[in-house]
């Protein structure tokens, strides 16, 4: 049985390239569950997306009629902002995602956090408190910011999939 990665997509500007993330995790066995935040919506494709895993995107909480969807045996947040990051540190569960993000630490889900923040945001006290937190509950942060002002390209996808591995 494939083993199930969510890949939680959040409002910035890396957002409409996480296709280049859905297709080497299909290709090393995953099976792809986009949830973007809804924020997100605006800056991706949802029907490309949902063409290219065979699933709906998901940015609520599901209805008591609507299936259970299957638990993530892993979670990748890609692109993740300053504000999901510091609120993930937070436990704050404001959002679809973020409730998924802050039960997954206790649950034993590795998490792989690949933020998409300038350099003047990762310079922030409360920001690096947060990536610490993160850190210390296990969670992997591949923080490497870009200059303020600069766009998305070249966002490192594939280092996110890699620090997970195989499935």
């Amino acid at each position: 049985m494939s083993k199930v990665l969510y890949v939680i997509v959040c409002a910035a500007g890396a957002a409409a390239e996480v296709g280049e993330l859905v297709a080497p995790a299909q290709e090393a066995g995953w099976v792809v569950q986009i949830v973007a935040t809804p924020s997100a919506l605006g800056f991706i494709d949802v029907p490309a997306l949902e063409e290219l895993t065979g699933r709906p995107v998901r940015s609520r909480y599901r209805r008591p009629t609507e299936p259970k969807p299957p638990r993530p045996d892993a979670i990748i947040v890609a692109p993740a902002t300053f504000n999901t990051i510091n609120k993930f540190a937070q436990g704050i569960a404001d959002t679809y995602a973020l409730g998924l993000l802050a039960e997954a630490p206790g649950l034993g889900i590795p998490v792989v956090v690949l933020p998409f923040v300038n350099s003047a945001l990762a310079g922030r006290i409360p920001f690096r408190r947060s990536v610490d937190v993160l850190r210390a509950e296990g969670v992997h942060v591949l923080l490497e910011p870009h200059a303020p002002g600069s766009g998305p390209g070249g966002h490192p996808w594939r280092l996110a999939l890699a620090t997970l591995g195989a499935p």
